[in-house]
């Protein structure tokens, strides 16, 4: 099959999957703000009732700002899943509709929540009762397909990388050269890896798995990029990623700048944000001057008759300025209704004219920011954004790969002239809702479909991880990484007791075993997902032990595969606990890690169905959170249907503890 030809399969297929998935969630949000009442999805936290707007005025990049309250002043907003960086749409009749108006939420507190608009919002926000929807954001969709049909018509270095990507053209390298660390403290696998991928000539892929440190890797070769005087942008598929690469990269002092809605960036790393930077240029005040101009001519013209056909009566805009001048009326329109028309058009050619200046100020200072930016860090989706349409880069480098679908990555690469991915297919992949899709290739990342392809060929492993006990890290070892982990003699013991005055050895692996008590696993009515409430009682009860015995409560994390059980353990465990420990579903907390974990597996019934508990790569994920101590609940009997949970348990009983009650549990 020539390339041509093979290139536009590979188009034709990736947009239809997009386009199956980008339906699904669309269909997933409108179904559910169609089939549940107002009050219903607000009890469900995906929506807010009975609002109130003001305007803000105009925020970073000429946004303009709404706070939304409740209606009787002071009222505190139900508890709800919407918080900062969510696109969430706004209608007043209480029956949302794909054109309402959608903003980005940039600030939330009990009382409020304030939203920025790109645009002008409709004054009617302002008069009336708004609902707040938390809506899907379809952009992403849009850069996705944006990058299929670049793709389709890539010529010169985009397409040689292509013929790479799709198994047509071979993979090339340099010889290595002697490489001088910035980081010093890099590990002999993490060094070989950086290496590698210096040689390499078109892509190269770095596996790490849980703790091994593929991001510092990964802001090596940016580091020695950057030396090596080339422009490298770094991106990951969540916000999350994204930045905890600018971290690091800000921790070397390295010149990074973090593209991307500034509410949706950690607060520490604001600064660094491309917004945060136009407001420090002094031009700034200029472009803010323009805007606050433009808003308060649209106020003014509001005041003057709008030009709607019915009064133009075939007359172009000249000719009602023309008319209005010699004072004069045209075909049944008086001379000064054409006054008033001419003032709202000459009113509206001025804000045009002020927006058109303040938008080439702003476009100058951005050009010379990322122009003289070492890094830009954004998500794969903003990469795609019309800041950074024409720009190439000499690397491109993808953090956490492997949670990106194939044409989420490809809106960075059509950017870049070389690709750098870092990520474990052995861990969670893309979440696909469309099955269709997810079956026909949406799901498979592609970092794993070229190690399908090259294999280590053009991938590096990294094998000593930093993080887990070497007993919590075993059995991960054994199932997934083929025992190529190596725990670092910095981790390899530590264990829970290290952290508490009082010494009593415990052992880093527990199970409490729930068979032998009553069966609670359940469904609530309309879910699809699986609750345990004798196991949040377990949880709860394992929780305090720890904290009695003085465990600092930020370093604890409750995790569990299903969303219905992380919704009841919110509403057990007090609020009060809940500002310091995380409460998270396994997806949730992927990246993340803490001391101690406590894992809740919910599944308990007389069949030994575990349903989607047989993903092992969610297994892996929730086995490799804890650093110094894993605290399993579940039912050995139902789980000992599948032969990994049973080997996992009964590794456990020959290498950590098992209890069949909470109460004989200890730490």
């Amino acid at each position: 099959m020539c390339p041509l030809t093979y290139i536009s399969g590979y188009v034709r297929k990736f947009k239809r999957l997009v386009q199956l998935e980008r339906r699904e969630e669309m269909l997933h949000h409108e179904m559910e703000m169609k089939t549940l009442t107002g009050k219903q999805r607000e009890r469900v936290g995906r929506a807010i009732l009975n609002l109130r707007a003001k305007n803000k005025g105009t925020g970073l990049g000429g946004r303009i700002i709404v706070k939304f309250m409740k209606r009787r002043i002071g009222e505190v907003l139900p508890e709800t899943e919407i918080s900062v960086g969510d696109l969430v749409m706004l209608s007043t009749d209480n029956h949302p509709r794909p054109n309402n108006p959608t903003g980005t939420v940039i600030e939330k507190t009990a009382y409020s929540i304030t939203v920025a608009f790109d645009s002008m919002p409709p004054r009617y926000l302002y008069r009336k009762k708004i609902r707040m929807d938390l809506y899907v954001n379809d952009i992403t969709f849009q850069r996705m397909l944006n990058a299929l049909s670049e793709v389709e018509n890539a010529k010169g270095r985009l397409a040689k990388l292509l013929g790479v990507l799709l198994g047509y053209k071979e993979p090339e390298f340099n010889s290595k050269r002697p490489i001088r660390f910035k980081n010093e403290m890099l590990n002999k696998f993490q060094k070989n890896a950086v290496e590698n991928a210096i040689a390499a000539k078109d892509i190269y892929l770095i596996h790490g798995p849980p703790g091994t440190g593929k991001t510092v890797s990964c802001v090596e070769i940016i580091q020695q990029a950057v030396e090596n005087g080339e422009k490298v942008i770094a991106t990951a598929d969540s916000n999350n990623a994204v930045d905890n690469i600018v971290e690091k990269l800000v921790e070397r002092g390295v010149n990074v700048v973090r593209v991307g809605h500034p509410a949706r960036v950690t607060p520490l790393l604001r600064e660094h944000t491309l917004d945060s930077m136009i407001e420090k240029n002094p031009l700034f005040h200029e472009i803010r001057r323009l805007r606050e101009e433009a808003f308060n001519l649209i106020d003014k013209r509001s005041s003057y008759t709008y030009p709607k056909m019915k009064w133009r009566r075939g007359m172009s805009d000249e000719k009602i300025k023309d008319l209005a001048k010699r004072n004069v009326g045209f075909r049944g329109v008086s001379s000064k209704k054409i006054k008033e028309i001419a003032r709202w058009i000459i009113i509206q050619e001025r804000i045009n004219t002020v927006f058109e200046n303040a938008e080439k100020l702003e476009m100058k200072v951005i050009d010379e920011i990322l122009e003289n930016a070492d890094v830009v860090c954004t998500t794969n989706s903003t990469s795609g954004s019309e800041l950074l349409k024409n720009r190439k880069f000499d690397l491109l480098v993808i953090d956490e790969a492997t949670q990106s679908t194939e044409p989420s990555c490809l809106i960075p690469i059509i950017h870049a002239n070389k690709i750098v991915m870092a990520g474990d297919h052995k861990q969670l992949p893309p979440t696909i809702l469309n099955k269709e899709a997810e079956k026909n290739g949406l799901g498979k990342s592609l970092f794993e479909r070229l190690i399908e392809i090259y294999g280590d060929k053009i991938r590096s492993i990294l094998r000593i991880q930093y993080r887990m006990n070497e007993i919590i890290m075993n059995f991960s070892n054994m199932e997934f990484y083929d025992n190529k982990l190596i725990a670092d003699d910095s981790v390899k013991e530590h264990r829970l007791n290290d952290l508490i005055t009082e010494r009593e050895e415990s052992m880093p692996m527990v199970f409490i075993d729930t068979s032998r008590l009553n069966r609670s696993e359940r469904t609530r009515k309309g879910s699809t997902s699986k609750e345990n409430p004798l196991e949040v009682k377990v949880v709860s009860e394992v929780m305090n032990k720890l904290i009695d015995r003085g465990i600092n409560k930020r370093h604890i994390g409750v995790i569990s595969p299903y969303d219905d059980q992380i919704d009841l353990l919110k509403n057990t465990i007090p609020k009060e606990y809940q500002d310091e420990l995380e409460i998270k579903t396994v997806d949730g907390f992927q990246g993340r890690e803490k001391e101690v974990i406590i894992l809740s597996l919910v599944r308990s019934n007389p069949e030994g169905d575990i349903g989607f508990l047989t993903d092992l790569r969610r297994l892996n994920v929730a086995l490799t959170r804890a650093k110094r101590k894993l605290i399993i609940v579940g039912d050995s009997k139902t789980l000992s249907s599948h032969k990994t949970y049973k080997r996992l348990i009964e590794y456990i009983k020959d290498n950590g503890s098992i209890f069949y009650s909470v109460e004989k549990f200890r730490i």
